[in-house]
């Protein structure tokens, strides 16, 4: 799986330029010409606080028209021969990330939990009405993956019932180890922004070899294959030390391409050999290729950038994964 997410832009503040779009076809052709072979699409609900129990369906359009965009996306991606991953995730409101959601007392969560399987069945029947090819039950659900087991297994057997996609999870990095249910999908999924390096002049190459040694210990301990859900660097110094930080409150960011594409030059190296990882999915690129209005030039997109080389030399490479030659 050479694969790259597309994120939404919001639709109903930008018409024309979201899922399903005439500028989000121009973003598969790019991500075709590139040498992808999988894309990612990312609908979120909202959520207000990490105490909250209610997700709201409407993020970045209403429900239905955002329901509509999100099929179509997936289409038109299946015309260009692309093969589809559906991962709908959690935006928090307020500040907090999702992985610490904690609704408070048993009450308040089975109300959460029960708010949070009706979007997740929301999902499973647009990937089952278009077809799509994985869907993700989840995004780095830290605070309850690894507990409410009944729960877990009934909205995934009802999620089978309405899906023929595979399944995955996609578990944050320090969480993978510890959740429950992965015997109830197909794949190990793991957003992996791993730090590579302790300072600036640690070697990425290395960082990555032991990213690998840790998680074909996960591998092995489950006899499953893993997905990297995620995996991405934005574009500044020290962007592989802490990869999961955003630096809009940071002070005087300073673009470097050529860190980016150092970091993707070893992660790539390295994360293409192993015959138990699936592939990876490279976090991100936009719905719209012209709309710069969702990150600054230091963000996460790789696109007409030197990190773009890398993936296109990376993507055309025979990886550990691929199925042996037939004669």
């Amino acid at each position: 799986m050479r694969g790259v997410t597309i994120g939404p832009v919001e639709t109903s503040l930008s018409p024309g330029r979201g899922y399903g779009t005439a500028a989000y076809e121009r973003t598969l052709d790019e991500l075709v010409d590139l040498g992808a072979s999988w894309v990612s699409i990312t609908p979120f609900g909202r959520l207000w606080s990490l105490d909250s129990t209610e997700i709201l369906l409407d993020f970045e359009a209403p429900a239905g028209e955002n329901r509509e965009a999100v099929g179509l996306a997936v289409d038109q991606a299946h015309e260009r021969g692309l093969r589809v991953l559906l991962v709908p995730h959690i935006w928090v409101e307020t500040e907090g990330w999702r992985g610490e959601i904690d609704p408070g007392d048993e009450r308040s969560w089975q109300e959460y939990i029960d708010s949070y399987e009706r979007f997740l069945l929301f999902w499973a029947d647009v990937a089952a009405e278009h077809g799509a090819d994985m869907l993700s039950i989840g995004v780095e659900c830290k605070s309850w993956s690894g507990r409410f087991w009944p729960r877990w297994s009934s909205m995934i057997a009802e999620v089978r019932e309405r899906t023929g996609a595979l399944l995955t999870y996609s578990a944050n990095w320090d969480e993978a180890i510890d959740v429950a249910f992965w015997p109830l999908v197909d794949l190990i999924g793991i957003n992996a922004f791993y730090p590579l390096a302790d300072g600036v002049d640690g070697s990425y190459r290395e960082g990555a070899r032991r990213v690998v040694g840790e998680v074909q210990g996960v591998a092995a301990t489950f006899d499953m294959p893993v997905l990297f859900v995620e995996v991405g660097y934005t574009t500044r110094p020290a962007a592989a030390i802490r990869p999961w930080e955003w630096p809009d409150d940071m002070v005087g960011v300073r673009v470097d391409e050529a860190e980016q594409a150092r970091a993707y030059r070893a992660v790539l190296g390295e994360y293409s050999g192993p015959r138990w990882l699936a592939g990876i999915m490279i976090w991100r690129v936009y719905a719209d290729p012209d709309d710069v209005s969702q990150e600054a030039t230091w963000g996460f997109s790789p696109r007409l950038k030197r990190a773009e080389d890398e993936l296109r030399e990376a993507f055309a490479w025979t990886w550990g994964a691929d199925p042996e030659p037939m004669w």
